[in-house]
C-alpha cells in the first residue's frame, strides 16, 4: 500500500506546485487567452460549442473549495455582506452606466456592454488575492458562493432594469444558461466538499486547478475569436473603450473599500471587499455577452480582463492592502 500511494501523493505535491506557479502568471494567462483568440479565431472558434462545459468544469473547481461552515460563521455578522451586493451590484452598475454613457451615448451596445461587465458576479480569482493579501478567506468565499449563486436573476435583472428596451435581449434564456455554467456546478462542488468532509477537494482539486486554469485560456480563446475581426487597435474608439475599462475597473475597488470604512469593517474585511468588488467574474460576462447580444457589447468585457489581474488588482493591492506570506 505504502508503494502504491507513494507516487500518488508526490504526484500531487507535483501538481499543487504547478497549480501555484500557475496561480502567479494568472495575469498573463488571461490575455494570453486573448491573444490566441485574436490570433487564430479560425481554430478557437471552434471551442465554442464547448464553452458551457469547460466553464462548468471552472466553476466546479472553485465550488469544491467552499464549505458551508464558512458560510454559516460569515452570515452571522451580515452587515460587510449587504456592503457588498449594495456597492458591488446598485451602486457600480449604476456608475458603469453613468459614466459610459457620458462616453459612448450614441453607442448603446457598448454601454450595455459595461453594464454587464459591473453586473457579473465577484471573480473566484477575488479569494487567491484575497489570501495573498491577508484578507478574511471565509466572508470572500461566502461572497463567491452568493454571488455566483444570485447571477442569474442579477445580471439579466440589473441590465434590464438599468436599461429596459434600449438593448434587446432574453432574460430567461441568459438566466437558464448562468444556471447551467455557475450555479448548478456551485452547487454540486459545494455540496460534494460537504458531504466528503473535505476529502474530495483534497484529492480531486490537485488535478482540476490546473486543468481549470487552461480551460479558462480556451474559454476566452474561444469567446475572443468571434470579434476577432472587430478589433481595430488603431481605431482610437477601442483605446478609449480599454481606458475606460480601466478606471471603472478601479472605481470598483475603492467603492467598495470606502464603504468598507464607512461601516468600519476590520482591516482583514476591508481587504476581502477591496477584492470582492473589484474582481468581477469577466468570463461569465462574456460568454454571456457574446451568447446574447450584438459583437459589439462584449468588448468592454474583453478589453477588460486585460487589465483587471494584470493591472489595477495588483496596484489596489498595494495600494490598500498588506501582502502575506501566501503565493
Amino acid at each position: 500500500m505504502f508503494v502504491i500511494l507513494v507516487p500518488v501523493v508526490n504526484g500531487n505535491m507535483v501538481l499543487i506546485a504547478i497549480n501555484k506557479k500557475m496561480e502567479r502568471l494568472m495575469p498573463m494567462m488571461i490575455p494570453l487567452g486573448v491573444l490566441l483568440g485574436f490570433l487564430l479565431p479560425g481554430i478557437f472558434i471552434h471551442l465554442r460549442p464547448f464553452v458551457p462545459w469547460l466553464f462548468g468544469l471552472i466553476t466546479l473547481s472553485g465550488a469544491l473549495k467552499l464549505r458551508l461552515g464558512e458560510f454559516h460563521s460569515t452570515i452571522r455578522e451580515p452587515l460587510p455582506i449587504l456592503a457588498f451586493f449594495v456597492s458591488a451590484h446598485i451602486f457600480m452598475p449604476l456608475c458603469a452606466l453613468f459614466i459610459s454613457s457620458v462616453f459612448f451615448g450614441d453607442d448603446p451596445d457598448i454601454v450595455a456592454g459595461y453594464v454587464l461587465l459591473f453586473s457579473g458576479p465577484t471573480a473566484v480569482m477575488s479569494f487567491v488575492w484575497a489570501s495573498l493579501f491577508r484578507g478574511d478567506k471565509a466572508l470572500s468565499l461566502t461572497l463567491v458562493l452568493l454571488a455566483t449563486i444570485l447571477s442569474p436573476l442579477l445580471m439579466p435583472g440589473t441590465v434590464f432594469v438599468l436599461l429596459g428596451a434600449r438593448v434587446a435581449m432574453d432574460i430567461g434564456t441568459i438566466a437558464v444558461s448562468l444556471i447551467l455554467m455557475v450555479v448548478i456546478p456551485t452547487i454540486i462542488g459545494v455540496t460534494l466538499n460537504e458531504v466528503s468532509r473535505g476529502k474530495i477537494s483534497a484529492s480531486a482539486c490537485p488535478y482540476l486547478d490546473p486543468t481549470s486554469k487552461i480551460c479558462m485560456v480556451l474559454v476566452t480563446a474561444a469567446n475572443a475569436s468571434p470579434v476577432a475581426g472587430r478589433i481595430q487597435f488603431n481605431d482610437l474608439k477601442i483605446w478609449g473603450i480599454a481606458a475606460l475599462c480601466i478606471l471603472l475597473s478601479a472605481i470598483g475597488f475603492l467603492l467598495t473599500r470606502f464603504i468598507a470604512s464607512v461601516i468600519r469593517c476590520n482591516p482583514e474585511k476591508k481587504v476581502t471587499l477591496l477584492f470582492s468588488g473589484g474582481m468581477r467574474n469577466i468570463s461569465a460576462v462574456i460568454i454571456v455577452a457574446v451568447s446574447f447580444f450584438p459583437e459589439v457589447t462584449v468588448l468592454p468585457a474583453l478589453l477588460g480582463i486585460l487589465f483587471q489581474q494584470s493591472t489595477v488588482a495588483p496596484i489596489m493591492g498595494r495600494l490598500f492592502a498588506r501582502k502575506g506570506s501566501e503565493s
